[in-house]
């Protein structure tokens, strides 16, 4: 007993073998965390995997949310996961407002007609190591993905021609481009008949600049000749319609402008909003047929920046004989386009426009002649994209909302000077202006006339509308009369005389008798004016080019 006592005293004693059994305990727990760690990484990597499938099959769904429980499971199982992982798929519907909380956004059942989905995906990954502690051979993951359908629309603004006068075209067309064009009325409707894709035209011009490989942002941005885009107009318009008229129109508008060095952005001709980062070629499905016309105009007056138009037409109309023009047209606002594409709040302006007429009236008796300055400014327009309704599933029902505020009109007749046409930064408040100039009399006349309210007009266009390209008019609500007969009914005339000069009994009625005999003639010199500009008179005009329902996003 004494001995076995001994040999376990020194068995306590010896410290030899420590290490080895210290090694191995620590080796068994190294390799049970290494097992976890396996068991971990093996669930963070397929719940990474399952939430990309929850993703992917929200959008499925609400893009197609006719049929989404056969489009979500589709997607499920083309992603190696049985059907019976997708638990529920439910419809609703998501506001996409900042007031409300990301998790009150989606609603369901749907308010209305259902522009979203949410799918819940179940999965199961199998433990290896981790059974041993948790007593489980597998472990469930579950994610959740909800999607919107995508509501969007492409649409522009201005570019008005209600009629078309070749002579005032020409004139002012070709001082906006800085040549000179002698295209006729024919020629004219066939540019504005004439359809080219927007996208297409984008990417004719990255060829004809040796831009490749680039993004529409990078080509937007850049800073290219006017002559360059005419000339990817044309290419667009020979390869959309061929050999017609409006080609050979565009040729010769395109071979006048050849040698210009002027430049501008295209940015300012196209908003491409969340499709800027494609690349150049790549199509979105929302879009953008324009007309020719309406393309070159807007160019037109892009590239004539705050520099003055000066020209003079004759457009035949009765009492009048000669019409001098003085024009400018200031920058549209910042980052704003002529057309737009993207989602509810996206806004295009018009520019802000000033003309000078000055008009030769013919007179009768003492009174051969008045000559009447009408100064014109036309603040910018704005439409915004108020609201897109896809119709789920019959698309023939969508339609869009635009909101619509026509410039407010400032008018004049008095003596504008040229230098207040190009500071937009105030308006004029010009003196009287000499109407009649007798020698020994003379008539001096001013009045003024503001019309426009700053309301926003809702304009709904129906998916006919937007398939048609139909364009409609907003007119200001307290533009009642004709804006001449607006400035002749407050103007007021003065007779002055000179040293040696008599009285003449009536020379005031009389001049205001053959100024109320012109009222229309002078309404139609400014709104033809104005039109050639993309203008109307308290008015502006828009339209939809595309509404795209078919795509989703995720949104939470």
């Amino acid at each position: 007993m004494r001995g076995v006592l001994m040999l376990m005293r020194r068995f306590g004693a010896d410290e030899r073998g420590n290490f080895a059994m210290i090694s191995a305990g620590l080796m068994t727990l190294l390799i049970g965390c290494a097992g976890l760690a396996i068991d971990l990484g093996t669930i963070f990597a397929d719940r990474r995997k399952t939430q990309s499938t929850a993703d992917l099959a929200a959008i499925v769904a609400a893009a197609n949310l006719n049929n989404p429980v056969n489009a979500a499971t589709a997607t499920v199982t083309q992603n190696k996961y049985p059907a019976s992982a997708l638990v529920k798929v439910e419809t609703g519907t998501y506001t996409a407002n900042s007031a409300i909380a990301p998790q009150a956004r989606f609603v369901t059942p749907a308010v209305g007609t259902p522009n979203a989905a949410r799918v819940t995906l179940n999965t199961q990954t199998p433990l290896y190591f981790a059974r041993y502690l948790t007593g489980a051979s597998s472990f469930t993951i579950k994610t959740t993905a909800t999607a919107t359908s995508t509501e969007m629309a492409s649409f522009a603004i201005g570019s008005r021609l209600l009629s078309v006068n070749g002579g005032a075209l020409n004139a002012l067309l070709g001082s906006m481009l800085g040549t000179t064009l002698s295209l006729s009325v024919m020629d004219y409707n066939a540019l504005i008949s004439a359809k080219i894709d927007a996208l297409d035209f984008l990417s004719a011009l990255a060829t004809r600049v040796n831009l490749t490989g680039v993004t529409y942002s990078d080509l937007l941005s850049s800073n290219l000749k006017v002559g360059d885009i005419v000339a990817s107009a044309l290419t667009t318009q020979q390869i959309t319609n061929g050999a017609n008229a409006a080609t050979t129109a565009l040729s010769t508008i395109s071979q006048a402008v050849t040698g210009s060095t002027t430049k501008i952005s295209p940015g300012t001709l196209v908003d491409l909003g969340p499709f800027a980062n494609l690349t150049v070629g790549q199509k979105p499905k929302v879009g953008a047929s324009v007309s020719v016309f309406d393309l070159i105009s807007t160019v037109a007056q892009i590239a004539n920046g705050n520099h003055q138009i000066a020209t003079s037409i004759n457009l035949g109309l009765p009492g009048i004989a000669n019409v001098s023009v003085i024009a400018t047209i200031g920058e549209r606002p910042v980052g704003s386009s002529w057309i737009a594409i993207g989602t509810q709040g996206v806004s295009v302006h018009t520019a802000q426009t000033r003309i000078l007429a000055t008009i030769n009236v013919l007179g009768s008796g003492s009174v051969s002649a008045i000559n009447l300055p009408v100064y014109v400014e036309v603040a910018s327009g704005t439409a915004t994209l108020n609201a897109v309704s896809c119709g789920h599933p019959n698309i023939n029902t969508s339609q869009v909302t635009i909101g619509v505020t026509p410039g407010i009109v400032d008018a004049w007749i008095g003596n504008v000077t040229v230098a207040d046409m190009t500071n937009f930064t105030t308006k004029p408040n010009p003196p009287p202006a000499t109407l009649v100039n007798l020698g020994l009399a003379t008539v001096t006349g001013l009045a003024h006339a503001g019309m426009g309210n700053t309301t926003p007009t809702n304009v709904n266009f129906s998916y006919s509308d937007i398939q048609s390209g139909t364009k409609k008019t907003v007119t200001t609500t307290n533009f009642l009369s004709s804006l001449t007969g607006s400035l002749l009914g407050n103007i007021s005339l003065t007779i002055n005389l000179g040293p040696l000069g008599l009285p003449i009994p009536g020379l005031g009625a009389l001049v205001m008798s053959i100024l109320n005999g012109v009222t229309s003639s002078v309404d139609q010199v400014l709104a033809s004016l104005l039109a050639t500009l993309g203008i109307g008179l308290g008015q502006v005009d828009v339209w939809v080019l595309g509404i795209r329902c078919d795509g989703a996003v995720l949104v939470n």
